[in-house]
C-alpha cells in the first residue's frame, strides 16, 4: 500500500500557530505530530526580578481570551505565599469575573470556532451567511461575558483592576444590577445552546482518560479547590509539582505535560471538570446535561462542545446569583506586606487547570516563576486522541481524514500562544 501523508501547515479556528502531520504506511500510523511552531514567549523570564504586585498585570497579557485565568492564578499564588486571606465579598467578585471569562470564551468557542465542524461549514463566516440570527445571538452572549470583565476588571481585554489582596476599586450594586436582565436572557440562550449542540452528530471515540480538575466542596469549581482526578488523586494545589511535570519534544515549541506516576498523559478542561464536579452542577445545568443525553462522565472528546455548553449554563446561573446577592465590600482590598516566601495558585481556565508557582525575596521581588497552562498539559492526550481518530478512519479520503483530525484538535479549543511561554535557561560559569 502507498504511503499517505496528511499535512496541515497551519491549523484553522484555533488560537495561535499549530500544525499537524500524520504519516500512514501499509494501513498503519507510522508517525503523528501535533506541532506547535509559534515562537516561545518567555513570560516566566519577564517576571523574574519584578515586584510581586506586577505579576497579575504581566500574566494577564499571556492571553486575550482568558486573562483572568492567569491574573487570578498569579494573585492566589502570591496570597498563598504571603498568607493573605480575602473576605467573602472579594472572593465572590473574583468568581463573578471568572464567570464572565467562561461565558465569553465558551460562547466564542462553541459557536464560532467549533460548531462549523459539525455543520459541515468551513468557518463562522459561512455560518453567518447560513444563519445570521444564530451568530448574532452568539455574539450577544459573548458580549455579556465581556461586559462582566469590563465592569469588574476595568476593561474586557487584559483587565487592569485585579491586584494581590483584592481589587483597585469595586463596582457598585447598581453597576452590576444593570447586567442582570442580559444574564437572564443568557441563561435561556445557553439552555438553547445545549439543546442545539446536543443534537449534533458526533464521531465515535471512547477514551479511558485520566481526568484532572479542581474540585470545591461547595460549588462547581472555577477559581478555587483541590486537584482531584477520577482515578484517586486528591491533593492540594501546592502539591502540583510533586505529581506533574513537563518535557520538551522536538516537534513542539511548548512543553508536554505528564503525570509523574507512570509518565502518563492526562486530560484537563471541560470533560475533566464535568467528571470531577458533576454533582456540583446547578439544577438547570444538570437537567440540560441530562436532556442532551450526557451521563455523569463523558469520554467522547467530540462531545466536549456539549459539556462546554452545559458549563455556559452554569456560569450564567452563577453570575446572576452572585450579582443578586452582591454587597459592596467596605474596602476593595486587604493590605499585603512582602516577605521571603513561596506560593502556589491554580484556577480553571476555560481550557483547563492553569498552575502558578512563585518564589519571592524578602523585598517582594520574584526569584522564580513557573506557569503550566492547560494546552501544554493536554498536548500528549491530544496526540493520543488523534492516533485513535486516524486508526478508526483510515478508509476516509485524505481531505475528509484531515477534516476529522482538525476537528479532533478543536475539541480542546487549544490556546497555542498560552502554551509557548516556557523557559529553558542554561548558564555556564567559568
Amino acid at each position: 500500500m502507498p504511503t499517505r501523508l496528511i499535512k496541515v501547515d497551519a491549523l484553522a479556528r484555533v488560537e495561535g500557530e499549530g500544525s499537524l502531520r500524520v504519516r500512514i504506511k501499509d494501513g498503519r500510523v507510522k508517525d503523528l505530530q501535533f506541532g506547535i511552531f509559534e515562537p516561545p514567549r518567555f513570560f516566566e523570564a519577564f517576571l523574574v526580578g519584578r515586584d510581586f504586585r506586577e505579576a497579575p498585570d504581566i500574566t494577564a497579557r499571556i492571553c486575550g481570551i482568558c486573562p483572568i485565568a492567569y491574573e487570578l492564578g498569579a494573585i492566589q499564588a502570591m496570597e498563598d505565599a504571603l498568607d493573605v486571606r480575602v473576605p467573602q465579598p472579594i472572593r465572590d467578585l473574583r468568581r463573578l469575573i471568572y464567570c464572565g471569562e467562561w461565558i465569553e470564551s465558551h460562547a466564542l468557542h462553541v459557536y464560532l470556532l467549533h460548531a462549523p465542524d459539525f455543520l459541515g461549514l468551513p468557518d463562522a463566516l459561512q455560518l453567518a451567511r447560513q444563519d445570521k440570527d444564530l451568530v448574532q445571538r452568539a455574539l450577544r452572549l459573548k458580549k455579556i461575558g465581556n461586559d462582566l470583565l469590563e465592569v469588574i476588571g476595568g476593561r474586557a481585554v487584559h483587565p487592569v483592576n485585579l491586584k494581590v489582596g483584592g481589587f483597585y476599586r469595586v463596582p457598585t450594586r447598581g453597576q452590576l444590577r444593570a447586567l442582570a436582565d442580559e444574564l437572564k436572557w443568557a441563561i435561556e440562550e445557553s439552555l438553547a445552546t445545549v439543546k442545539l449542540v446536543g443534537g449534533f452528530d458526533f464521531p465515535a471515540l471512547d477514551q479511558d482518560y485520566t481526568f484532572v480538575a479542581l474540585r470545591h466542596e461547595d460549588e462547581y469549581a472555577i477559581h478555587e479547590g483541590r486537584l482531584v482526578s477520577n482515578k484517586g488523586l486528591d491533593i492540594p494545589v501546592r502539591a502540583f509539582l510533586d505529581n506533574f511535570d513537563e518535557e520538551h519534544v522536538r516537534h513542539s515549541n511548548a512543553l508536554h505535560g505528564y503525570m509523574k506516576a507512570g509518565h502518563a498523559p492526562y486530560k484537563v478542561g471541560p470533560l475533566a471538570r464535568y467528571a470531577v464536579n458533576h454533582d456540583k452542577l446547578c439544577a438547570l445545568a444538570a437537567q440540560a446535561a441530562k436532556e442532551a443525553g450526557l451521563g455523569p462522565v463523558v469520554r467522547n472528546p467530540f462531545q466536549s462542545i456539549v459539556v462546554r455548553s452545559v458549563e455556559l449554563v452554569q456560569a450564567c446561573v452563577d453570575a446572576l446569583a452572585l450579582i443578586e446577592r452582591y454587597e459592596q465590600p467596605d474596602e476593595p482590598a486587604v493590605p499585603v506586606e512582602p516577605r521571603a516566601a513561596e506560593g502556589h495558585g491554580c484556577t480553571e481556565a476555560p481550557r483547563g487547570i492553569c498552575y502558578h508557582h512563585y518564589r519571592l525575596a524578602a523585598d517582594g521581588s520574584i526569584l522564580l516563576a513557573r506557569i503550566v497552562p492547560p494546552t501544554a498539559q493536554n498536548q500528549k492526550i491530544i496526540e493520543s486522541d488523534l492516533l485513535k481518530v486516524v486508526e478508526a478512519n483510515l478508509d476516509l479520503p485524505d481531505d475528509a481524514l484531515q477534516w476529522r483530525c482538525e476537528q479532533a484538535i478543536r475539541n480542546y479549543d487549544p490556546c497555542i500562544s498560552c502554551a509557548t511561554h516556557f523557559l529553558k535557561l542554561t548558564v555556564e560559569r567559568q
